[in-house]
């Protein structure tokens, strides 16, 4: 027996499936918080130290909490290179718009201490909010793209064809989904403000982050509503090999209005998923209020998780519908790489997906506690 055979081509899709929804997660909620921070700077920081209080409270981890976006495009491009050709070529503007808000946000990070003028470091930090608010944003009408379907066809040579534009991308649904992206994130950052800061930043945030906890919670909810009565769902009609070729013209799908919570009908104890996606960002608004900052942060993490788990359970097994040649979609059956791929990049996985949780975990570990302003005065520091 060959050694990749050992696990069935099936399950490996399956699993590949399952670490792509886990690396999304990861970086959602780890990277989160810092996008949150840089996103409320100018509302929660009124005085120049209070600014470098709410940036340092992120400035030793933010570069490390990229490796999960670092992680999850390798693992899209590996995996499942018909996604990444389609998504990346197709969104190619929406995905340079999110790779200018991130280039955008370690500049300011890098430079608006390196001058003491207020105008010069008003400007940095309108830049990093500016950029932090645009990421997150973003990353949610994504969202809800995806769920919707994009719009591209494939030929008998699987050459694809891309015919929608940006502004394509910035309908109402997607830009409802973009909100709730902002509002999860916001809490987050919210959260960190108040676990790592004292106030009046701490309290500053506390206030936001109750409200944005609350709007996370209502904006997913209308999203659930409005995915059930305006957005149209797709389903395989044909049968379909778990194991067989990456040939996405090999099935046959209808698009029915719906059909995204056929999964959580057939298995109603899947909605323990989107529950978690509202009642952690409620009980997170609880834990503000009775400032507990780290459960507020915890239970909002799981917020965030339930709310992204919540699509990938929904859409299973699509991953990237298409709405002009709905047989063109993209499932986790036909569009990954090989049997072999998948294992070899699965071993690799193995080993170094614990490596990374393990110094992270260190990282936080050793950096936990509040921002000390008085550190962060000394200017013989390398504070931001």
């Amino acid at each position: 027996m060959i050694l990749h055979e050992l696990v069935a081509y099936d399950t490996l899709r399956v699993i590949w499936w399952a670490l792509v929804g886990l690396l999304l997660v990861g970086y959602a909620v780890m990277d989160g918080f810092s996008l949150g921070t840089a996103a409320l700077l100018p509302f929660v920081a009124k005085t120049d130290i209070e600014r470098r209080i709410a940036i340092n409270s992120v400035g030793p981890v933010w570069e490390g909490n990229q490796v999960w976006l670092v992680l999850g495009g390798g693992a899209v491009f590996a995996a499942w290179p018909h996604i990444y050709a389609v998504s990346f070529s197709g969104f190619y503007l929406a995905m340079y718009a999110i790779l200018v808000a991130l280039i955008l946000r370690p500049v300011a990070f890098k430079f608006r201490s390196k001058r003491e003028g207020a105008v010069w470091r008003a400007n940095w930090d309108r830049i990093l909010s500016i950029s932090g608010f645009m990421a997150t944003l973003i990353y949610g009408v994504a969202m809800g793209n995806v769920l919707q379907g994009a719009p591209f066809s494939l030929g008998a040579d699987m050459r694809i064809f891309y015919e929608g534009s940006f502004f394509d991308l910035l309908n109402p649904f997607a830009l409802l989904a973009g909100l709730v992206s902002v509002a999860m994130l916001l809490t987050h950052g919210a959260c960190w403000l108040q676990l790592k800061t004292d106030d009046p930043v701490a309290r500053r945030a506390r206030g936001y982050g109750i409200v944005t906890a609350l709007l996370s919670a209502g904006l997913y909810v209308l999203a659930g509503v409005m995915l059930a009565k305006f957005v149209q769902g797709y389903h395989i009609t044909s049968s379909i090999a778990s194991n067989g070729p990456s040939n996405p013209l090999l099935k046959s799908v209808t698009v029915v209005p719906g059909a995204w919570f056929d999964n959580y009908a057939a298995h109603p104890a899947l909605w323990v998923v989107p529950a978690l996606g509202v009642g952690g960002a409620l009980l997170s608004a609880i834990a503000q209020v009775a400032r507990k900052p780290l459960l507020a942060l915890l239970t909002n993490g799981v917020s965030i998780a339930g709310i992204v788990v919540s699509v990938g359970v929904a859409m299973f097994p699509f991953m990237l519908p298409s709405t002009l040649q709905p047989r063109a979609s993209l499932t986790v059956w036909d569009s990954s790489s090989s049997h072999l791929t998948l294992f070899i990049i699965m071993v690799g996985s193995a080993i170094f997906l614990p490596l990374i949780l393990s110094y992270t975990s260190w990282v936080y570990a050793v950096l936990r506690g509040k921002v000390d302003p008085d550190a962060i005065r000394d200017e013989n520091n390398h504070a931001y």
